[in-house]
């Protein structure tokens, strides 16, 4: 019996109901099936990256300024939203991305707090590495040769720059003024004539130093010539000062220098306006009579010499003028109403001068 079960031929076997028979055929179309699906995700997995990697692309063609202002101690994300809002990047996401990328690449992004000026015709990637640079927006205010400090201060204020009372209290304080190195009783006459730019947030006493700072270089090519002299910087820069009050006139300077040289020498008044108003509290402009004999430390109407300090900030040329007076005996000198003066060497010329010039005579 075992041996006839042994030989039963294989065509008689059956497979039990319900069993699925599987062939070639039906592989292939599970393969196909599998392509298929894998095939439709990689083309959507490729959507959704295209899509997305839009996001890191300028959100515009033409090139334009942006101002942005980024705050000191701002997050990745507060400076993201800041870009979005400005319309500088497309999307804070893709920022986010962008700077963890260059974070793990290179180094951590460090945004430049301030006012930066940036560009939408630019990639994420360009503008953070303007952001990491700082593009600053820069602010050009210009100093005139004569300005006194509250004129400065105005002007300063005036340019977005910062506050003129906290400028003019930084001006007058002693330990601000002795950590530029210079001994004054204020910054008066050391704020040098100059075009200055500066972004805004500069700190004050950064703008007022960098004003000194140039005052110093200019001084460096003087220093020596004025020792041979025996003048003191503050002797220097208080005449200059009144000099350039004086006079608009260029080739005046050296004339005015000398009168004034002339006066001292002669233990003569300087009876200079300039120096008057200067020591006015509230000067509306009209200069009294009662003003010239009002006593206080700037009237050289009352006082004898100099004052104790300069009234304005002169220029290089003013500067000069002091150190290099012209030859002559001038003692006066009234204004032609036409920017230049007539200069006399006696009082009733002076006098027939004033008549003519200020009072219509001949």
């Amino acid at each position: 019996m075992a041996d006839k079960q042994k030989g039963m031929p294989l065509k008689s076997l059956k497979l039990p109901p319900g069993k699925i028979r599987t062939g070639p055929s039906h592989v292939g179309r599970l393969i196909g099936v599998i392509g298929i699906v894998i095939v439709v995700g990689l083309l959507l997995a490729f959507l959704a990256v295209l899509n997305y990697g839009k996001n890191f692309l300028p959100p515009e063609e033409t090139s334009r300024e942006i101002l942005v202002t980024i705050p000191q101690g701002a997050t990745n994300a507060q400076t993201a939203d800041i870009l979005l809002k400005a319309g500088v990047i497309k999307s804070a996401d893709a920022f986010m991305w962008a700077v963890r990328i260059r974070s793990k690449l290179r180094k951590p992004v460090n945004v430049k707090a301030g006012e930066q000026v940036l560009d939408p015709s630019l990639s994420v990637w360009e503008n953070i590495s303007t952001l990491e640079k700082g593009n600053f927006k820069f602010y050009p205010f210009t100093v005139p040769e004569g300005w006194n400090m509250a004129d400065i201060a105005r002007s300063v204020e005036t340019s977005g720059l910062g506050d003129a009372r906290e400028f003019l209290a930084l001006c007058r304080d002693p330990g601000f003024i002795s950590s530029l190195g210079l001994t004054a009783n204020s910054l008066e006459g050391y704020l040098f004539p100059e075009t200055y730019s500066f972004p805004k947030g500069t700190p004050l006493k950064s703008i007022i130093k960098a004003m000194t700072d140039q005052f110093k270089k200019v001084w460096e090519k003087y220093d020596a010539v004025a020792a041979t002299k025996g003048l003191s910087l503050n002797e220097v820069l208080t005449m200059a000062s009144i000099v350039e009050k004086e006079t608009g006139a260029a080739d005046e300077r050296p004339m005015i220098a000398s009168v004034f040289y002339n006066r001292l020498k002669r233990k003569m008044r300087l009876q200079t306006d300039p120096t008057v108003i200067y020591g006015l509290p509230n000067f509306n402009g009209n200069l009294t009579r009662a003003d010239l004999e009002t006593k206080h430390e700037y009237n050289t109407y009352v006082i004898a010499g100099l004052p104790p300090g300069p009234i304005a900030n002169p220029g290089e040329e003013a500067i000069k003028a002091v150190l290099n007076p012209s030859p002559g005996k001038y003692l006066y000198f009234v204004s032609k109403n036409d920017g230049t003066h007539h200069f006399s060497e006696t009082l009733a010329e002076h006098n027939r001068m004033v008549n003519r010039y200020q009072r219509g005579g001949s």
